[in-house]
């Protein structure tokens, strides 16, 4: 295995088991805290990115038996990942829908007295489907990437075994013309 993946994988699962920590401990908080907790944690989960690309990139450039057990291995990594991201999304909009809610209860006293408890409950509705369609087009979008991936790890190993398949080709013609040769010896 190489000892770069390894240097990457290693500072990969640091960076997760502390942003991991930090979620867990960030649930608790609340107002400006919170959000300069949520902020460094997004940042963790940009550097966490960037190692997951690295290591993608040197287990592609290492040989095919290997690069099969390191490309499962991104895989569990890049789903920890997401968890993590749908972890900071969670405790992010409870904290939004908190403010939404103060901000609704302060400036719409009057608004408050006229609109109808069904016209809230269908705007937090589609509100929220709005939400769950947005993530949903964002799993959709990661998924269309790691299949684009596959695809290219697939086609680059199909050339490979298209270039192998020709030398030999190549060779069974050259002993060929040698037998060919000596037989008019």
């Amino acid at each position: 295995m190489s000892e770069v993946f390894e240097g990457y994988e290693r500072q990969y699962c640091e960076l997760s088991a502390n942003l991991s920590k930090n979620c867990t401990a960030t649930g608790v908080l609340h107002g400006e805290q919170k959000k300069q907790e949520l902020s460094d944690i997004r940042v963790g989960l940009d550097e966490a990115e960037a190692l997951i690309r690295k290591m993608d990139l040197e287990a592609r450039s290492l040989q095919p038996n290997v690069k099969a057990v390191l490309l499962a291995k991104l895989r569990e990594y890049k789903s920890d990942l997401n968890n993590l991201k749908s972890e900071v999304k969670r405790i992010a909009s409870g904290n939004l829908n908190l403010a939404t809610r103060d901000e609704l209860l302060e400036s719409g006293m009057a608004y408050a007295l006229t609109a109808s408890s069904d016209q809230r409950s269908r705007l937090m509705m589609t509100t929220e489907q709005l939400n769950q369609s947005s993530d949903r087009i964002k799993d959709s979008r990661s998924t269309m990437l790691e299949t684009e991936e596959l695809g290219v790890s697939i086609l680059h190993d199909l050339h490979s075994q298209r270039q192998a398949l020709l030398h030999a080709n190549n060779t069974v013609h050259g002993v060929g013309d040698n037998i060919g040769k000596s037989k008019e010896f």
